[in-house]
């Protein structure tokens, strides 16, 4: 009889247990590399937190080119990425990712208000955000006046004055230029034509629309969120999308394979892709993948404009697309 009352008395102490640690939630940390905004990620960064108490998310911020770079880096000779998540802004570089055997694939439960085209088909990445570049000018140039097409460029009363980010050093930008190259209404001669009118590389994203801000250049190929965060903080800027074949970037999200933190990586990109956590990026002036979070843009009509791009040759020509564009402005 004291046997087992004693044994009952275990078993009550062991289920007591595990309801505390239950009760307590995740625990841990969880690491993202990311090419987007710091103030974006540190608005999820608090709100993940405020949710998982138990877990502490760290990020590691830089341009897309060095995180690939880093990536690379760190895996090479069958090494582990230093990371459990990334999150870039050109979808084209996770299928090289792919290629490379560096993702874990995950399809979080919250895809359900998730449109298929925004995933892998294999589910190896999920678009975390909406992208889209357009053209900013500076306020002292007349709203009529500016570009709204990307041959308005062109024009010769822009010479000289046109700012750009590096696609090298950027992302988003190198997903522009490719898909720019990729098309046969632009191609390789649109970029020649850029450069003879003058266009200026900057080596970073916030440099650039910073560049157009302080009035250095007179208008930017520039992104549209990073563009909004410049225009509420009250630099003397506008930004418009181009009224034809626009280029929107669906910024992947995806787990590294092999990672430290699977559980809490996952978590993550569940509260990234939720209700909840997509709000808090709009609060931020992105754009939402969902189908569910009322926003300022209208993405159907970005939608109905945008130009066709083949992800799959996008992939697999990058790097060439890069090179002729680096002959070009004789990099």
């Amino acid at each position: 009889m004291k046997r087992f009352v004693a044994l009952v008395l275990t078993v009550i102490m062991v289920l007591s247990v595990a309801c505390v640690v239950s009760a307590e939630g995740p625990k841990g940390k969880v690491m993202l590399y990311s090419s987007m905004q710091e103030a974006q990620l540190q608005a999820i960064e608090q709100a993940f937190e405020a949710k998982y108490p138990g877990v502490d998310m760290e990020y590691y911020y830089a341009g897309g080119g060095k995180l690939v770079t880093k990536m690379t880096t760190e895996a090479q000779d069958g090494g582990q990425i230093a990371s459990d998540l990334v999150w870039l802004g050109d979808p084209s570089d996770y299928e090289v990712f792919k290629a490379n055997g560096w993702l874990q694939p995950y399809v979080s439960p919250e895809t359900e208000h998730i449109a298929k085209e925004y995933m892998d088909a294999e589910g190896y990445y999920t678009a975390g955000r909406l992208v889209t570049m357009g053209i900013a000018w500076f306020i002292g140039v007349d709203e009529e006046d500016a570009p709204k097409t990307w041959n308005d460029l062109l024009d010769p009363k822009w010479k000289n004055q046109i700012i750009m980010t590096d696609p090298a050093q950027a992302s988003t930008t190198k997903y522009w230029m490719a898909a720019m190259m990729q098309s046969e209404k632009y191609g390789p001669a649109y970029f020649e034509k850029l450069r003879d009118n003058g266009v200026e590389l900057e080596s970073g994203t916030t440099a650039t629309h910073n560049r157009v801000a302080d009035a250095s250049y007179q208008v930017g190929i520039c992104l549209d969120y990073v563009s909004a965060n410049l225009i509420a903080e009250g630099s003397p800027m506008a930004f418009h999308y181009t009224t034809e074949d626009v280029i929107t970037m669906t910024s992947p999200i995806a787990i590294i394979k092999g990672c430290a933190n699977l559980d809490n990586a996952q978590l993550l990109m569940d509260f990234i892709l939720s209700k909840e956590g997509q709000e808090v990026l709009v609060a931020n002036n992105l754009v939402s993948v969902r189908d569910d979070v009322e926003m300022k843009v209208d993405t159907s009509a970005i939608a109905a404009i945008n130009m066709p791009v083949d992800y799959t040759e996008l992939g697999e020509n990058l790097q060439n697309y890069l090179n002729e564009f680096n002959r070009i402005f004789g990099k």
